[in-house]
Protein backbone atom coordinates (compact mmCIF):
# COMPACT_ATOMS: atom_id res chain seq x y z
CA UNK A 1 0.00 0.00 0.00
CA UNK A 2 2.82 2.40 0.87
CA UNK A 3 4.56 1.66 -2.43
CA UNK A 4 1.46 2.69 -4.36
CA UNK A 5 1.24 6.00 -2.50
CA UNK A 6 4.93 6.74 -3.07
CA UNK A 7 4.57 5.81 -6.75
CA UNK A 8 1.62 8.21 -7.15
CA UNK A 9 3.60 10.96 -5.42
CA UNK A 10 6.58 10.40 -7.69
CA UNK A 11 4.39 10.40 -10.81
CA UNK A 12 2.77 13.62 -9.58
CA UNK A 13 6.23 15.16 -9.12
CA UNK A 14 7.18 14.19 -12.66
CA UNK A 15 3.98 15.66 -14.11
CA UNK A 16 4.29 18.90 -12.12
CA UNK A 17 7.92 19.24 -13.19
CA UNK A 18 7.17 18.50 -16.85
CA UNK A 19 4.30 20.99 -17.05
CA UNK A 20 6.38 23.54 -15.17
CA UNK A 21 9.28 23.23 -17.61
CA UNK A 22 6.92 23.56 -20.56
CA UNK A 23 4.68 26.40 -19.40
CA UNK A 24 6.75 28.59 -17.05
CA UNK A 25 8.50 31.47 -18.78
CA UNK A 26 11.22 32.39 -16.24
CA UNK A 27 14.45 30.47 -16.88
CA UNK A 28 15.42 29.97 -13.23
CA UNK A 29 11.95 28.66 -12.44
CA UNK A 30 12.42 26.18 -15.27
CA UNK A 31 15.57 24.91 -13.57
CA UNK A 32 13.63 24.37 -10.34
CA UNK A 33 10.87 22.52 -12.19
CA UNK A 34 13.52 20.43 -13.97
CA UNK A 35 14.86 19.41 -10.55
CA UNK A 36 11.35 18.49 -9.39
CA UNK A 37 10.89 16.37 -12.53
CA UNK A 38 14.22 14.65 -11.95
CA UNK A 39 13.41 13.93 -8.29
CA UNK A 40 10.16 12.25 -9.34
CA UNK A 41 11.99 10.25 -12.00
CA UNK A 42 14.63 8.98 -9.60
CA UNK A 43 11.92 8.05 -7.08
CA UNK A 44 10.01 6.06 -9.71
CA UNK A 45 13.17 4.24 -10.76
CA UNK A 46 13.95 3.36 -7.12
CA UNK A 47 10.39 2.17 -6.50
CA UNK A 48 10.73 -0.28 -9.41
CA UNK A 49 14.03 -1.49 -7.90
CA UNK A 50 16.36 -0.37 -10.72
CA UNK A 51 18.96 0.90 -8.30
CA UNK A 52 21.82 0.95 -10.80
CA UNK A 53 19.81 3.17 -13.15
CA UNK A 54 18.82 5.36 -10.21
CA UNK A 55 22.45 5.74 -9.22
CA UNK A 56 23.42 6.76 -12.75
CA UNK A 57 20.51 9.22 -12.94
CA UNK A 58 21.50 10.74 -9.61
CA UNK A 59 25.09 11.13 -10.79
CA UNK A 60 24.11 12.52 -14.20
CA UNK A 61 21.60 15.02 -12.78
CA UNK A 62 24.13 17.75 -11.91
CA UNK A 63 25.63 17.50 -15.38
CA UNK A 64 22.20 17.80 -16.99
CA UNK A 65 21.39 20.82 -14.84
CA UNK A 66 24.66 22.51 -15.83
CA UNK A 67 23.95 21.89 -19.52
CA UNK A 68 20.44 23.28 -19.02
CA UNK A 69 21.83 26.43 -17.37
CA UNK A 70 24.43 26.91 -20.14
CA UNK A 71 21.72 26.65 -22.78
CA UNK A 72 19.62 29.26 -20.96
CA UNK A 73 22.60 31.64 -20.87
CA UNK A 74 23.37 31.09 -24.57
CA UNK A 75 19.76 31.69 -25.60
CA UNK A 76 19.71 34.89 -23.57
CA UNK A 77 22.93 36.08 -25.25
CA UNK A 78 21.61 35.31 -28.73
CA UNK A 79 18.37 37.16 -28.04
CA UNK A 80 20.28 40.17 -26.69
CA UNK A 81 22.44 40.31 -29.83
CA UNK A 82 19.38 40.10 -32.08
CA UNK A 83 17.67 42.92 -30.20
CA UNK A 84 20.86 44.96 -30.37
CA UNK A 85 21.07 44.49 -34.16
CA UNK A 86 17.38 45.29 -34.57
CA UNK A 87 16.43 41.88 -35.98
CA UNK A 88 13.68 41.32 -33.42
CA UNK A 89 11.78 43.65 -31.16
CA UNK A 90 11.71 42.74 -27.50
Amino acid sequence: MEEVIVTFISIALMLIGAFGVIFIKKPLSKVIMFSVLDAGFILVVVMFRYLDVAMFAALADPLATIVFLISIVKIKEIRAKKVEKGIIND
